[in-house]
């Protein structure tokens, strides 16, 4: 029978082994070099997913794994370290639930003493610090801005290039962290909603990133915002590309790379799939936060930000280009030669028009997101000026601004009811509600 110290040493000479396969090729980019990260890769697969009882990964397997992540050195190694990194994730998660009563559905929150690809804390030792400016190392709170600032670069690219891998490789890097943050985030706040205990969330990878004083918050969000609205573009315009690519005289490797391409179009996808998540879970801490404060449970180390909601209205409400894109991905379901209204707040809300466009539209967003785009929408619809209202119409003027704003506030309520039917458990969010409200009082104040 093996002894704890036996098991210890055990798993002290595996890790050992398996790291020692970098050793000799970490700094290499070398064909030889790609084959020893591969092959470390599945060595720490080997020894911690395949087996029933895995080995949990360390410190220093972890942080080579991330390491591969961030530094690129081949797509392939990109996405294979990507995926191993969830994989451990989830079989091996930081923070989780534990069922304390039964009876009472009640829960308390678990957590592991493991690797963290973020460096928040201010008691971080200067090795952490350092390693967070290394290229492959953790990301602080200034890096994860950084990030985030090279992807709103690259989307607004207008010839934006798909064999870039570094960009590829930074979406990657985004939805993994996303992930990470998820993970940390939603098991305290379910907590939170059963004990009301803010320093769960003060606490939380999450908080501590929008608390930090390197970045700059509003910046942060609104190219967030930027990013998911441009990727959705940018994914339409590579799926012309690869379609055009396959019909017309092979191009030489270096103009258009179509291994690269098709990763794009699946990687731009969730990675507009990540930043929802991200911009939700801000969202959610946002409102755990306005009921801490109504507690008196917060301080003055928690800070004053501005709610994520009211960034997203102003960006809406008067930037057009945002605005556009914004209803770009619900709306624009046919070809670029389809009817102009498609590209209209009316035609995102065809997109709501019955039930079973409706199930259609909440497969490609999710229900929460297609709450803030019709709230949005009536907000941004009723601060057009009127001859707005009536651009493109046959109708007369007059008679137009007269209907038009009873109209779309009626379609408005029947979207959310219709939203509700293909979604029982949906709830209604609080800018829903608000839209509902708002709709109900013109059509009552025209009538």
């Amino acid at each position: 029978m093996e002894t704890p110290s036996s098991k210890r040493t055990t798993a002290g000479a595996l890790e050992e082994n398996i790291l020692a396969i970098l050793d000799s090729t970490e700094a290499d980019d070398t064909h030889y070099a790609n084959d020893d990260r591969t092959a470390f890769l599945d060595a720490v697969r080997a020894a911690s997913l395949v087996p029933e009882n895995g080995t949990p990964p360390t410190y220093k397997w972890f942080e080579s794994i991330f390491a591969i992540l961030r530094i690129g050195k081949s797509l392939e190694l990109t996405m294979a370290s990507f995926k191993l990194l969830n994989e451990l994730d989830k079989r091996f998660p930081r923070v989780h639930l534990s069922v304390v009563d039964e009876m009472k559905s009640s829960n308390k929150v678990m957590f592991n003493e493991a690797w963290s690809p973020f460096v928040f804390s201010s008691e971080s030792t200067s090795s952490e610090r350092e390693a967070a400016n290394n290229l492959g190392g953790s990301v602080d709170s200034s890096g994860f801005q950084h990030l985030i600032e090279d992807l709103a670069d690259a989307s607004a690219e207008p010839n934006f290039q798909a064999s870039e891998t570094k960009s590829l490789g930074n979406m990657l890097l985004f939805q993994y962290l996303v992930n990470v943050l998820e993970g940390d985030f939603q098991p305290r706040n379910c907590v939170y909603a059963e004990t009301a205990n803010w320093v769960l969330l003060r606490e939380s990878l999450l908080n501590m990133l929008l608390v930090s004083r390197k970045i700059n918050y509003k910046n942060l969000m609104k190219d967030c915002l930027a990013i998911m609205c441009k990727l959705y573009q940018t994914n339409a315009g590579f799926a012309d590309d690869l379609i055009s690519s396959e019909t017309s005289v092979a191009q030489p490797a270096e103009n258009f790379d179509t291994a690269a391409t098709i990763a794009l179009l699946e990687i731009g996808k969730n990675t507009c799939i990540a930043m929802q998540k991200f911009l939700i879970m801000i969202m959610e801490l946002d409102l755990s936060k306005k009921t801490a404060e109504m507690q008196g449970s917060t301080t003055r180390a928690d800070g004053v930000r501005t709610p994520l909601l009211e960034i997203v209205l102003d960006e809406l409400t008067y930037d057009k280009d945002i605005l556009d894109s914004f209803l770009q991905p619900s709306v624009r379901t046919r070809r670029a030669n389809g009817p102009t209204d498609d590209a209209s707040f009316n035609g995102a809300l065809k997109c709501f028009s019955n039930v079973t466009s409706t199930k259609t539209t909440i497969k490609k967003i999710r229900p929460e997101l297609a709450q803030l785009l019709l709230a949005h929408g009536l907000q941004a619809h009723l601060s057009l000026p009127c001859k707005q209202h009536v651009k493109g119409t046959s109708a007369s003027s007059e008679e137009r601004s007269n209907s038009s704003l009873i109209e779309v506030s009626e379609n408005i309520i029947s979207a959310f009811r219709n939203l509700k039917t293909a979604d029982t458990k949906m709830e209604i969010l609080p800018l829903g509600k608000e839209a509902l409200f708002m709709a109900a009082t013109i059509i009552s104040a025209q009538s």
